[in-house]
């Protein structure tokens, strides 16, 4: 079952921060960020559309340059940083969720990618739209579709889009849709996990994996469950 650092590792270090990848690519098997592209065409990683939440600074993220950015703390001495540089710190060690916040930015993400690709790689987006478009261009990644909210046949409209994966809120799992997911060829990977109860139904469940905002806690609660699961005797005289 997959781990996935939830922004990073959002409990451990200032989200979507350099500080929170490090931390969670510690104990996940990817680790994901969110993008948005400055003024100049930048992407860089922060959940929000403004910067307000964030960091010291107010406004737009697309009001800021990316060396405007870069004088803004986000947490903890930290600064937003750019997709190449969260591309160097993942290089050959974790694989990366991306997901993209704003339909129209998926060329310019997947131009930045293809330069330094990450071991693993997820394309992820709640726009349907979005989860094409990456698909056409970087064929060979897996791509995502998010959902939080009911969507009439999510299964559905993932295959329409050609995802890959299913992303549901974890409140949106059933048995019935992980049955069905798994017939349509879709894994399924909800978010956002982060007790040991919630990692428990998700064995359960048998779903393919899960994003946490603590990804150590995580593996320790999934690493603790498996200990736990009886092991069948050997059939007689079998290997």
């Amino acid at each position: 079952m997959l781990i996935i650092g939830h922004r990073g590792a959002r409990a451990l270090g200032p989200e979507n921060t350099l500080s929170a990848l490090r931390k969670g690519m510690a104990c996940a098997d990817l680790v994901e960020v969110d993008l948005r592209l400055t003024r100049d065409g930048i992407p860089v990683a922060i959940h929000d559309a403004t910067v307000d939440r964030t960091t010291n600074g107010v406004g737009p993220v697309k009001g800021y340059t990316v060396e405007d950015l870069a004088g803004l703390d986000a947490g903890e001495g930290e600064r937003i940083p750019t997709l190449q540089e969260i591309l160097g710190l993942v290089h050959s060690k974790t694989g990366l969720v991306v997901e993209i916040k704003e339909p129209g930015t998926e060329a310019i993400v997947v131009s930045a990618l293809m330069e330094m690709m990450p071991e693993r790689l997820f394309l992820v987006s709640f726009h349907p739209g979005s989860v094409a478009t990456m698909k056409n261009l970087l064929p060979g990644a897996q791509t995502g579709l998010i959902y939080s909210e009911a969507t009439g046949d999510p299964i559905a409209l993932a295959r329409s889009v050609q995802a890959d994966l299913l992303l549901p809120r974890w409140d949106r799992v059933s048995h019935e849709l992980v049955e069905r997911a798994h017939a349509a060829g879709l894994l399924v990977v909800p978010w956002v996990l982060n007790t040991e109860d919630d990692i428990r139904e998700a064995l359960r469940l048998s779903i393919d994996g899960f994003s946490s905002d603590d990804p150590c806690a995580a593996r320790r609660y999934l690493e603790g469950l498996a200990a736990e699961r009886p092991v069948r005797p050997a059939s007689p005289g079998g290997a």
